[in-house]
């Protein structure tokens, strides 16, 4: 078990820093001078320990004052350059990580939002949207540790660890051995501790730190619902369990990171204790003067300081891993529906549409829902969609505006296949108007204005008005330019179906789809979207999923599905007349009050009683 953790780990490892590095490459330039810079300065470090030396033999010499003070101001002048060098090359790295992370935490965080608008519905039914902004946010937050960790630490670490017992084992073949093999032994067991140890422990508690910020957004995203039923204790306790258990994952976390940093200790105390040692060793030996024994230690407490912040970085370099991980996992994570390499934008301009033969199923699903069904709408002609839940109103719609993809047969409007064109100038065609509009935290009028960016306050103006929007407009007190709220919850019910009237009216698409919404409406607000609805669908193919059939009996044409099928088409007069029929029962159940518009039909239910025969004529 431990083992495939640890390969889980390492995997995660290899794929987080093969995407970091892709990026990098789209920044070669400007990487290659921070390394530049960093190894300068590093270099320069480097060096230090030997004019070090040469200082303390200078005094330390027997002999002419002048002599010795030249040598020693040869010395102070090397190491104040040297200094010099060092402080320049670091400052240009740092104005370069600065510019180099920017850019990659601009590009990474629009490269995601990118990938998130366009995954597939079910992925975002899935997934809290606390969850997703706190996942992206996380990772590119730990670019900059990453960066930071990788150019301006691990790198001067390598040189140094190189390095320095290169220049020793120049002149003391034994001791650059020693100093060697114990830094590696160092970053070996930081290493492995932070790979088999940490990083899993970590892994959970990032799980379960996305976990709380999904609780957070949907307790605070309803609280409207929450204060209605006096439940603020009871999301206290429930937001309680979820931060118990992060509060858990995450003292494990910190833990195991002691835990390292106390085996990082004394592996450095170890080494320490055996370099200044061997040090004295061949100072009694007389293979080591007194300038020698101080560029060893000093060489040494240059190597000391970098591995002991080598072990911090690991951990910061593991815990940026974890952190990036959702991020990268953005990456591989498939498109809901992908445009085609060589998809050209849609033109509209009857609106005629066609399902031919198409057969689907839901990825969840062994049966399909839609077999060889076929359905053609006329341009210009006003069609109602009408069945019980589940029947396939709502996925037709899906599918049309190409949210899925068919699993057989093709969907045209205009003679295009849907398939073969970009989504969105498809869905810019297809003006929507769900049954719960959802309305951006923004003025009316972008708000207005978001099917057509660019129009001209008048034409906004007139938008409302014609979804007999206006008058409630301008009794706000900052008209046109108040923000709504989050989804709109500033508005009520009838004003934010009227402001997705006047959306859908300001688009002028060639072709309508309502999920018609008025059953939960008052009476005047009904009759206000109602009338607006007709001016709406006036002139311009128009499909309505209708849950009040009073609304579907000025249309052209009637679809009654079930289970996935037409079973029955034509105007209202018509299938009102069938005494047999769906449609018929269903209208004859909202004629007596007996089923609440939403409510399902259910075919098996017993046929109605000649009162009800009576009262529907």
């Amino acid at each position: 078990m431990s083992r495939s953790i640890e390969r889980k780990s390492r995997n995660v490892v290899q794929e987080v820093l093969a995407f970091l590095m892709r990026h990098w490459r789209r920044e070669a330039g400007c990487v290659t001078g921070i390394a530049l810079g960093m190894a300068i300065a590093t270099s320069a470090d480097l060096l230090l320990p030997i004019y070090s030396g040469h200082l303390v033999d200078a005094v330390a010499r027997g002999g002419p004052r002048l002599v010795a003070l030249r040598a020693a101001g040869y010395a102070i002048l090397a190491m104040a350059c040297l200094g010099a060098i060092l402080a320049a090359a670091r400052y240009l790295a740092f104005l370069g990580i600065v510019r180099l992370t920017v850019r990659l935490m601009t590009r990474m965080a629009g490269d995601a939002f990118w990938r998130v608008q366009r995954f597939s519905t079910d992925w975002h039914a899935n997934n809290f949207a606390g969850s997703i902004v706190r996942r992206i946010t996380r990772g590119i937050w730990a670019v900059d540790m990453m960066d930071d960790t990788l150019l301006l630490a691990l790198l001067p670490s390598l040189l140094v660890l190189i390095g320095c017992p290169l220049l020793l084992g120049l002149r003391w073949p034994t001791m650059g051995l020693l100093v060697g093999a114990g830094a590696l032994a160092y970053v070996v067991i930081s290493v492995a501790m932070s790979l088999g140890l940490i990083a899993p422990a970590a892994r959970l508690s990032n799980a379960q730190d996305t976990r709380m910020g999904g609780a957070l957004a949907d307790s605070i995203t309803c609280n409207t619902a929450v204060k209605s039923f006096g439940a603020e204790e009871r999301e206290d306790a429930r937001l309680g369990i979820v931060l118990a258990k992060w509060g858990q994952r995450t003292r494990r976390t910190w833990l195991y990171a002691s835990h390292s940093g106390l085996a990082q200790m004394i592996a450095l105390l170890a080494l320490r204790t055996l370099v200044v040692g061997s040090a004295i060793w061949l100072w009694w030996r007389g293979r080591a003067s007194a300038g020698d024994v101080t560029f060893v230690l000093t060489s040494y407490f240059i190597v000391h300081g970098y591995l002991r912040d080598t072990g911090q970085h690991i951990a910061n370099l593991q815990r940026g891993v974890n952190e990036m991980e959702d991020l990268v996992g953005f990456e591989s994570q498939p498109l809901g529906v992908a445009d085609r390499a060589d998809a050209r934008p849609i033109r509209v301009r009857a609106g005629a549409i066609v399902f031919d033969r198409v057969t689907f199923r839901y990825g969840i699903e062994t049966e399909p829902l839609f077999r060889d069904f076929s359905i053609r709408i006329e341009p210009g002609e006003r069609v109602g969609l009408v069945g019980h839940s589940g029947s396939g109103k709502t996925t037709f719609v899906k599918l049309l505006h190409r949210l899925y993809d068919v699993t057989g047969g093709r969907i045209v409007v205009d003679g295009q296949d849907i398939a073969h064109v970009t989504q969105d100038s498809l869905r810019a065609q297809l003006a929507l108007v769900p049954q719960e509009p959802i309305l951006f935290h923004r003025s009316l009028a972008e708000n207005i204005a978001y099917g057509r960016p660019g129009a001209k306050p008048w034409e906004i103006e007139e938008a409302a008005r014609l979804a007999n929007a206006h008058e409630f407009i301008e009794r706000q007190a900052k008209g046109y330019a108040t923000l709504v709220g989050e989804r709109g919850v500033k508005l009520s019910g009838g004003e934010r179906q009227r402001v997705a009237l006047a959306r859908a009216f300001l688009a002028n698409a060639p072709v309508l789809v309502l999920d018609e919404a008025t059953s939960s409406l008052d009476s005047e607000s009904e009759a206000l979207i109602q009338e607006a609805m007709k001016r709406l669908i006036a002139g311009r193919t128009a499909i309505v999923i209708a849950h009040r059939l009073a609304t579907v009996r000025m249309l052209d044409r009637i679809l009654v599905f079930d289970r996935g099928e037409v079973v029955e088409e034509g105007r209202h007069d018509d299938l009102v007349r069938k005494s047999e029929g769906i449609y018929r029962r269903l209208f004859e159940r909202q004629a007596l009050g007996l089923l609440s518009p939403e409510e399902d039909l259910d075919p098996e239910l017993d046929e109605m009683d000649d009162l009800t025969e009576e009262a529907v004529g």
